[in-house]
């Protein structure tokens, strides 16, 4: 009973550690695998002394084995195939070149630096050769970088990790069986991965089938299912080839999310919070079970090994594999920096430790130990200064570009052909097929459908979009779109044109969705204006000088329900504005001005002073012709101001 309930309470400690080390690290916005680590080594034997992993004896490598199954299951799962295929050409070659390179590099590094003899330093090389999903996924959802480099970071570390598995398993089965050949080598390497790709494209999509044919099955019951048949191919992919379940999880994931299941939003959140488990309790009890001696034992050798790995071997694999690819040097650099190493590296080369050992092989606690230094050392450097590296290279999704806009309505046109005119991405979203059809004569990419549709919007590229943007002549359904942008895709900027009261307020600042234009749109009697012609289109930059001036005058006409300010260009990027938000100078205004011409005259023969400042803070482009879209001649001029 005593021995069981030490166990228990192994586990118990390994599930509150992890849990509070995550909480700690979305608190402060810091990667949680440096809260994982730092909590692992305080609990351990070097710390506190209240977890032994080494308790749980063969049950540790099971849970390894399962744990690791699931994470890797839920990265292929996640990657979108769409996304890849923009990044496909270098993601094939850090996956191919890219490990190659690394394997050599971090193996030259080892063994002249570290002083490993050359089996153990390839050794090494071979189990740091992956990133990770388990660092690379969290540390991407707090420090959001633009899509394309998220992309292929997150491709990356969910494909490399099973081939980086696999070569660490065929060259330890080299340095055991030194008579192997070099085609045994390939073979076995190859012989592995195909019969894992092999059993994980059948399973999942086996998977994708049941899913869809049971429908007596309840969504809960349904995710459950998947669970049991990511371990049931895991299990049988490890009988028929050692090592080739990783491979087949990885395949199983990719396969079933491309199956387009009615549920594969709730399938993901339950796989998503799943793996954060998992990845809690590994690396509490992996980094409890780590000697710290054994680290400070390998000397400045090994630390020199890893700054090499992150300096050198990693910059040199990033230019060779994206060299002909139409990232920029700023995306390149962060993808040179960014490669922490995971749970995978640290679980593998537990159990290589222990089967070196039991081989009566020196070297086995020195790798470990390497690896773990590598581990901590890539994401305490990497992990800590993401946000800011992105931040000084300008690649955060903040500075994304491109709309989503539901409404095919005239404004939402309007606002599509401003977007389209400054030559960034923009689709429309809308049930009503006249509508639609009005935006496709204007040669605006439309969807048509409803604006709650998930799948609608992930093919309208809201993932990679700057901007989402309801503004439907229905305001109540406006915030509820929002809403549901939020809750499932998180774009970096969200807006809906809304009532303006305390119960809506109070919605849309739990959810994050931001009041679009002013605090009160009449948005049908605008649309209407733009129907019949009684709008101008104008522009005007905001000076340093009088700006305080410029601002009250252009506040004035926002408050008489003339003038609705739509856009301002900052710092180059085009943004929808903010109801209240304080301009900046420099910052250049787009906006609708209602004042039909006889209006217009008489207000400049006779009106008042302040109407007649206001005005001179404008300079409009020109008068929108009557029963017509606005015109291109419009359109052209605004943008070339904005160019200017």
């Amino acid at each position: 009973m005593e021995g069981s309930f030490a166990i228990t309470l192994q586990i118990v400690i390994a599930v509150v550690a992890g849990i509070s080390a995550q909480v700690i690290g979305e608190y402060l916005k810091v990667p949680s695998i440096v809260f994982l680590l730092l909590f692992g080594i305080l609990l351990g034997s070097d710390g506190l002394n209240l977890l032994h992993p080494n308790l749980l004896g063969v049950g540790l490598e099971v849970l390894v084995a399962l744990c690791v199954a699931i994470i890797l299951f839920e990265g292929g799962l996640n990657l979108e195939l769409r996304d890849l295929g923009r990044v496909s050409g270098s993601l094939r070659n850090l996956v191919t070149v890219g490990t190659l390179i690394a394997l050599i590099g971090g193996g030259m590094a080892a063994h002249w630096l570290a002083e490993f003899p050359w089996p153990i330093a390839f050794l090494y090389a071979s189990l740091v050769v992956v990133t990770g999903p388990t660092v690379v996924s969290p540390l991407l959802k707090q420090v959001q970088v633009d899509r394309k480099v998220a992309t292929l970071l997150e491709g990356e570390g969910v494909l490399i990790d099973p081939v980086g598995a696999i070569l660490a398993v065929v060259v330890l089965d080299t340095i055991l069986n030194s008579n192997a050949g070099a085609a045994e080598i390939v073979s076995g390497l190859a012989l592995r991965l195909g019969i894992g790709a092999a059993i994980g494209a059948a399973s999942g999509w086996l998977l994708g089938v049941i899913l869809k044919a049971t429908s007596f099955i309840s969504e809960d019951l349904k995710n459950l299912v998947v669970l049991a048949g990511v371990w049931g191919l895991f299990g049988l992919a490890q009988g028929s080839r050692s090592e080739s379940g990783l491979m087949a999880t990885v395949v199983a994931g990719i396969v079933l999310g491309a199956s387009s299941l009615p549920e594969g939003r709730l399938l993901k959140r339950f796989k998503g919070q799943l793996t954060v488990l998992c990845v809690s309790i590994l690396f509490i009890l992996l980094a409890a079970d780590l000697s710290i001696a054994s680290i400070f034992a390998l000397g400045w050798g090994s630390v020199l090994t890893v700054l090499t790995l992150m300096f050198v071997v990693r910059p040199f694999s990033i230019l060779i594999c994206t060299w002909n690819s139409d990232l920029n040097w700023r995306q390149k650099i962060f993808l040179a920096w960014i490669a922490p190493k995971g749970i995978v590296s640290a679980s593998v080369a537990s159990l290589f430790a222990i089967l070196l050992t039991q081989k009566g092989i020196n070297g086995g606690d020195s790798i470990k130990a390497l690896v773990f230094l590598t581990i901590m050392m890539t994401v305490f450097l990497q992990g800590l200064t993401a946000r800011w590296v992105a931040n000084w290279l300008r690649i955060t999704s903040s500075e994304a570009t491109g709309a989503v806009i539901i409404g095919c309505n005239p404004l939402g046109r309007l606002i599509g052909r401003i977007y389209q005119e400054q030559g960034e991405s923009v689709v429309l979203i809308d049930t009503d097929p006249e509508a639609c059809q009005k935006a496709e004569e204007e040669n605006l990419p439309v969807v048509q459908t409803s604006g709650l549709d998930t799948n609608a919007l992930e093919e309208a590229g809201i993932e990679s979009a700057g901007t989402f943007i309801a503004l439907t002549n229905n305001g109540e359904v406006n915030l509820v779109l929002a809403q549901s942008a939020v809750e499932e895709f998180q774009p970096p900027r969200v807006f809906a044109v809304f009532p303006h009261n305390s119960q809506n307020n109070t919605k849309a600042n739990k959810t994050k969705v931001n009041q679009a234009f002013m605090s009160q749109v009449p948005i049908k009697i605008w649309n209407q204006y733009l129907n019949d012609g009684q709008i101008k289109l104008g522009i005007t930059a905001l000076k340093e000088q009088g700006m305080s001036l410029q601002q009250a005058h252009l506040r004035a006409l926002i408050r008489s329900g003339e003038l609705l300010p739509l856009l301002a260009k900052r710092n180059g990027t085009l943004k929808v504005i903010k109801s209240g938000e304080e301009w900046l100078a420099g910052d250049e205004i787009i906006y609708l001005l209602h004042d039909p011409k006889p209006k217009l005259l008489k207000r400049l023969s006779g009106g008042t002073q302040s109407s007649r400042l206001a005005l001179e803070t404008l300079s409009e482009v020109e008068e929108v012709p009557i029963a017509s879209p606005v015109s291109n001649s419009a359109l052209e001029k605004v943008t070339e101001a904005l160019k200017q």
